[in-house]
């Protein structure tokens, strides 16, 4: 199963460094609890848009992540990678994102596909976004609008070989 497990630039140096990322880890997925969700919402989603609205709730939930990191640089960071099915649970809180799932084992630089990086030009917006993403988890409206703003920038895609480089040019 495809996860997206959200992360910040120290943890993809810990996946770098140490060869993987320690379990029991929250990631996100295409589970059925997302595919109903969009099924409800009459909206009409192929895997492909469901496997990007799973890396979305990644890339928010990194923004909780850098919050809480004051070393982390100012980027969303996702990585993507590739775990038996009896490795994940779907998280079972009706409060959590749809796409919500516990990976309960390690996972290691060699099950990763890809990570994905807000570029350059995102800091400023991710650093104002990380200031007030919980006050948008609580329903502010003036909140929600500033991490809208963060979440306009795409991830750029980078290859399991690329990681460390780009970690370098951080």
């Amino acid at each position: 199963m495809r996860v997206y497990v959200p992360a910040t630039t120290a943890v993809l140096r810990t996946l770098v460094d140490e060869g993987r990322l320690a379990g029991p880890l929250t990631a996100f997925a295409v589970t059925p609890r997302l595919r109903e969700f969009y099924a409800a919402s009459d909206a009409e989603a192929d895997s492909e848009e469901l496997e990007y609205a799973a890396l979305l709730g990644a890339a928010r939930a990194s923004l909780r992540l850098i919050d809480v990191d004051p070393t982390a640089a100012r980027r969303r960071v996702v990585v993507a990678a590739d775990v038996p099915d009896s490795a994940v649970a779907e998280v079972d809180d009706p409060d959590a994102d749809h796409g919500a799932v516990r990976v309960t084992g390690d996972i290691e630089l060699r099950d990763v596909a890809s990570a994905h990086i807000d570029g350059a030009d995102a800091e400023d917006d991710v650093r104002s976004a990380v200031n007030v993403v919980l006050e948008a988890d609580l329903g502010s409206d003036d909140a929600q609008f500033v991490v809208d703003q963060a979440e306009g920038h795409e991830l750029a895609w980078y290859a399991t070989q690329e990681i460390g480089t780009v970690l370098e040019l951080l």
